[in-house]
């Protein structure tokens, strides 16, 4: 970590010589540099929208969800009156807890320039009071297998030909839920209703550019006006209350003890679709804590949350082959530290470069032990299944990262600059399809006027980098049902 200052006041020493700058001890980098660089990556990574921004984004998300309600109708198999989670990042900056090494590359700048991941409940368990018990005989630990025996009759006949199906010797017939088989259904629903609304375009639709099945999420990329954006849609099982496994968390104290209450933290997860190493795809399902994320993350200071950006930015540039370590993986790195280190000093403002520092080396330790804990079942080491030549490589590759994160901070900037260049780029030579901005004369009588546009722009400028919990009916597409955190609009 850092040198501490010979005095934090600034006068002279005793021989009248002024004090030597903090220098972190590793690198021997200065920390008012480091800090300084966090800040100008901060700053070139968290862009702010204007009007017609913030209106593209509006006409984006209506479209996926006006595009979800239309699946509903396919086949009655979504729930009528439905709960996603709409959270900031694709799955590949690590909002969720899903393998990598099955999804294609795509580039912010090259490819996109927004990104979100959109969960979409299949099925629905929100009923239960109770802890809730998952069938985790056949799966390693963090997963389960999901049988249709708690749902009744109709759920059943409709999703049984999205099962595996199991022959007991009493002659009693259960059905699993397939993972693998629902993102298959889901991504032919998607298209065949993609390919029904292209049919008949209408002014000012956004252009869909690319749709496509990485392992079991849908990425979709629109264009709208002079942005693109990409949606991680993934098909999960939701519930209400907290599974039976993750109990014990529950009695241990936390950084979030006192800020948000239990009932917040605890209010529902997901299965999603994603197995563990040795785990039968076509059955295993992966519990996620997303829905307790975003409430946590509301307790992470801002310096904080800017080291962990920054750091994010490093090392899926210099970790992805092969593909071992996930953004997910220092998530929850970073909530660990977050249980360990006190509050005040976590609270710093001029602390971001520490907590750099402290995190690449909570990764390395992390690596060099194969050992990292997931936050919410500490029992379950996320790194276990990896051999010890990948994690050596790895570490070595992040010891040198720690001995000139200046550099690498430097890099990080230029490429987000990059992105951010292209997308400039792209504005210019308006090459998507345009929609109207607010202030023209479209002949639209449904048009957002420019009190929408600004109303959108004052919720992305307020709540850079948090979650929108959205609650849509497919009936009623053309009312917003959305909320960042606790607030609705």
């Amino acid at each position: 970590m850092a040198a501490p200052l010979a005095s934090k006041a600034g006068s002279a020493g005793t021989n009248g010589k002024p004090p030597f700058p903090e220098l972190d001890f590793r690198s021997g980098a200065r920390v008012e540099e480091l800090n300084k660089l966090i800040q100008e990556f901060t700053k070139h990574d968290q862009r702010e929208y204007d009007d017609q921004r913030a209106l593209e984004i509006h006409t984006a998300k209506d479209f996926i969800f006006s595009m979800l309600g239309m699946v509903q109708k396919l086949d009655q198999k979504l729930p009528v009156a439905n709960e996603y989670l709409l959270l900031s990042g694709g799955v590949r900056e690590g909002v969720v807890d899903i393998d990598l090494d099955e999804l294609n590359v795509y580039a912010r700048g090259t490819d996109y320039d927004m990104d979100f991941t959109l969960l979409v409940p299949a099925l629905k368990l929100h009923d239960r009071n109770q802890p809730v018990t998952l069938d985790m005989r056949h799966s390693a630990l963090c997963h389960s297998w999901l049988s249709l025996r708690l749902f009744d009759e109709g759920t059943i006949s409709k999703w049984k030909d999205c099962c595996t199906i199991v022959d007991h010797i009493n002659g009693a017939t259960n059905y699993f839920f397939s993972p693998t088989k629902v993102a298959d259904w889901f991504y032919d629903s998607i298209s065949i209703v993609l390919s029904e609304i292209q049919k008949k375009p209408q002014r000012g639709m956004p252009k869909v550019e690319k749709v496509e099945k990485n392992g079991t999420i849908i990425s979709i990329i629109l264009g709208v006006g002079s942005s693109r954006m990409l949606y991680d849609i993934v098909p999960v099982v939701s519930f209400k209350g907290w599974p039976a496994v993750a109990q014990s968390w529950l009695m241990e104290n936390h950084f979030w003890d006192g800020k948000i209450t239990e009932e917040e933290v605890i209010s529902g997860f997901y299965l999603v679709p994603a197995c563990s190493y040795k785990g039968k795809k076509d059955n295993e399902w992966r519990l996620s804590f997303a829905r307790s994320e975003v409430q946590l993350k509301k307790c992470i200071s801002s310096s904080l949350m800017q080291a962990y950006q920054a750091c994010k930015a490093i090392i899926i540039k210099l970790l992805s082959r092969p593909k071992a370590i996930s953004p997910y993986h220092l998530r929850s790195m970073m909530l660990w530290a977050c249980d360990r280190l006190p509050a005040n000093y976590l609270a710093q403002e001029d602390y971001a470069a520490h907590f750099l520092l402290g995190l690449i080396d909570d990764l390395q330790h992390c690596l060099v032990n194969k050992m990292c804990p997931n936050y919410f079942i500490p029992q379950c080491n996320m790194l276990e299944h990896l051999s010890e030549e990948t994690v050596m490589l790895h570490a070595r590759k992040l010891s040198s990262v720690r001995s000139d994160p200046a550099e690498h901070l430097r890099t990080a900037i230029e490429h987000v600059k990059a992105a951010n260049r292209l997308t400039l780029e792209l504005q210019r030579r308006g090459s998507t399809t345009s929609i109207p901005s607010p202030q023209s004369d479209g002949g639209d009588t449904n048009q957002p006027d420019d009190r929408l546009a600004k109303k959108l722009q004052q919720l992305v400028t307020e709540n850079p980098g948090k979650s929108i919990s959205v609650f849509i009916n497919p009936d009623d597409v053309t009312r917003p049902h959305f909320r960042i955190d606790d607030k609705f609009f």
